[in-house]
């Protein structure tokens, strides 16, 4: 009985090391590729074909996803704040609600869920099935590096895409909102307009720019990093989709996190609260 007692916390530390062990091995590899994958770019761009084709499955493909989603966020964040504030006479400030947290928040994050579910999913079925058949081999002998020419066009194409389905994510959802409030709960469509105009700046459409731009970094990464180390047979393929999707957004939450604390901080630096 005591040795059994004795063995189990040593089973659970073990057990702690070696999954802590390997989440260093994975952060490192990680870390490793998206240095390649950021020298290639800096270094040689691909061939504009490349690049438009791939900007098009990840840009235009994506924007009915985008907007579905944003113009739902939009009518129920309306829906759901109204009864809190028409408890305390400020109906007509749904617009101010509503514009402030699809554009600083709701707007990034939504368009990289999406974005990683969508998009980046695919890319690491896509280079996962091309690894398991021994495509990057063929590359490789042909003198190609498939670091340059499959993870950079979908880099670009992710971070150059991706401030563009934040914005429209935000206009479906302020329209979302506009649409709840006014026609269904009877606030005046001057007074919503006037209150968002008066809560959003220019530093409200920078915020979401810079974090959607982070967030389209790390999907592209962690997608391609996830097929190039794919493991063989369908299931590896599956699996490699599987963890493209689950790192992906967990890594957006924490940048969003993170930038939005760092953003806080050099707002208040430039415009210093009296």
């Amino acid at each position: 009985m005591s040795s059994t007692s004795a063995t189990a916390p040593q089973g659970i530390i073990d057990a702690v090391g070696r999954l802590s062990l390997r989440a260093m091995q994975v952060v490192g590899d990680l870390t490793m590729f998206a240095g390649q994958v950021l020298t290639a770019t800096v270094t040689r761009w691909p061939r504009r074909d490349v690049l438009l084709t791939t900007c098009h499955q990840v840009g235009v493909e994506t924007v009915p996803v985008v907007m579905v989603t944003g113009l739902f966020i939009g009518m129920v964040l309306a829906v759901q704040a109204y009864n809190q504030f028409h408890q305390n006479h400020l109906d007509s400030r749904l617009g101010a609600l509503i514009s402030s947290t699809l554009l600083n928040e709701l707007g990034p994050v939504l368009a990289g869920a999406m974005l990683a579910g969508r998009v980046g999913s695919a890319m690491a079925a896509e280079l996962g099935t091309m690894r398991i058949t021994e495509q990057f081999d063929a590359l490789e002998v042909l003198g190609a590096q498939p670091v340059r020419h499959l993870a950079v066009p979908r880099l670009l194409a992710c971070c150059l895409l991706i401030p563009l389905l934040t914005i429209v994510t935000d206009a479906m959802g302020i329209l979302g909102g506009w649409m709840i409030a006014t026609k269904m709960f009877g606030v005046l469509n001057h007074a919503f307009w006037q209150h968002a105009e008066r809560v959003v700046g220019y530093w409200d459409l920078l915020t979401g720019a810079v974090k959607s731009l982070f967030f389209g970094g790390a999907i592209a990464v962690i997608a391609c990093h996830r097929g190039f180390r794919c493991s063989a047979g369908a299931e590896g393929v599956g699996q490699a989709a599987t963890q493209a999707f689950v790192i992906s957004f967990a890594v957006i939450l924490a940048l969003d996190f993170c930038l939005g604390s760092i953003l806080n901080v050099i707002y208040f630096y430039l415009w210093p609260v009296s």
